[in-house]
């Protein structure tokens, strides 16, 4: 048996999610998960850096620490796996995004997590490094993983859409004729925005199962002046992050609004994601939409998306195979796989990029 590995850390930064994986043609067998959880003095300073309040020392130490994270992530899916790592064909490492400006005059991408030392602890080759490639070829170098959806999740019988409720929220458009497009974007924030300003007024890292933003209100000319900002009327292709949508975009926001309570501001952060989510989806019925990432655990922010959406069928990607925190991991396993076999990993269509490319450094074991 070949197996791939995926290591997957996204905007929220609370740890590594990773997989162990095997792929037979378009479908894949889970052989074991794990999630590495940064420690809290990585995480804040994580955050810090992705704000631009790191100096060349501090990524530096920060490439290492994270790499290393990564690395004993990767060592103990397999001892879950109870599989030789001689087994495991490669890596995909995605590492932690710590900046990502895909406009402008000089684009750029930066994910750390050191892709050499994880080769070197772990003795097996390692693929990274996935966007910048595909920025090269002036793409947004995001999101990737609608390739993966393409090949694994695609239905000539019914239009669906895959929603990725990360930091950021994400879709992918599969239409079950295949001579249209797969189309796919950032719609904005999901569960940056929220974590961060519940970070900031509770000391908790997350507001979990949406406790919090439940007890609150939504504060509906909060929520337009949030609306208002110019990247949710922007056209596809197109890409966010924590860049852009951040603690700072927060209090800026809510300084309008002085009088709404601090669990109001969250059930509003909330509603900004499901409002965003909803009218950025393609104007047609019929179609099933399966949501995937951390959001998907939030009773709350489901129950919003369901109400926003009265006329789409709802559920989640594990009726197609796949746990929903597990979809982005096994991509970059994926990922890695396609990039070893000389394939391209990026669809054009969806990033803007001049056309297919193979993405991702080799680090061989």
């Amino acid at each position: 048996m070949e197996a791939w590995i995926g290591l997957m850390s996204g905007t929220s930064m609370d740890g590594i999610d990773a997989v162990l994986v095997s792929f037979n043609g378009q479908h894949s067998r889970i052989i074991s998960s794990h999630t590495e959880p940064y420690p809290d003095s990585v995480r804040h300073r994580l955050l810090s850096a992705s704000q631009n309040q790191a100096a060349p020392d501090e990524l530096g130490e920060l490439d290492t620490l994270t790499g290393s994270l990564f690395a004993q992530a990767a060592a103990e899916v397999i001892r879950k796996g109870e599989i030789s790592p001689s087994s495991v064909r490669a890596i995909g490492s995605h590492g932690q995004t710590i900046r990502h400006q895909p406009s402008g005059a000089s684009p750029f991408t930066i994910q750390i997590g050191n892709p050499a030392l994880i080769s070197e602890a772990t003795g097996i080759t390692t693929v990274a490094d996935f966007r910048r490639r595909d920025m090269a070829s002036g793409g947004q170098g995001a999101p990737l993983v609608p390739a993966f959806h393409k090949a694994f999740f695609r239905s000539d019988s019914e239009d669906r859409c895959l929603l990725n409720l990360g930091g950021i929220a994400n879709i992918t458009w599969l239409p079950a004729d295949p001579e249209l497009p797969v189309v796919g974007f950032d719609t904005g924030p999901a569960n940056a925005l929220m974590d961060a300003w519940c970070l900031d007024q509770t000391g908790l890292p997350f507001d979990s199962e949406g406790h919090w933003a439940k007890e609150g209100n939504v504060d509906n000319d909060l929520l337009n002046d949030m609306l208002s900002d110019a990247y949710f009327l922007r056209k596809p292709p197109k890409s966010t992050g924590k860049e852009r949508f951040n603690l700072d975009w927060v209090k800026t926001l809510a300084n309008r609004h002085p009088d709404t309570r601090a669990e109001d501001i969250q059930r509003t952060l909330l509603q900004l994601t499901v409002a965003s989510v909803a009218n950025q989806l393609p104007k047609q019925s019929g179609f099933r939409l399966y949501v995937c990432g951390g959001g998907a655990r939030n009773p709350v922010l489901m129950e919003e998306l369901g109400k926003a959406l009265p006329d789409t069928r709802l559920t989640l990607t594990s009726e197609l195979g796949l746990d929903p925190q597990l979809v982005e991991p096994v991509a970059f396993a994926w990922l890695a796989k396609r990039a070893l076999e000389g394939q391209p990993g990026n669809l054009p269509d969806v990033t803007g990029a001049a056309g297919p490319r193979i993405l991702g450094a080799i680090y061989p074991a």
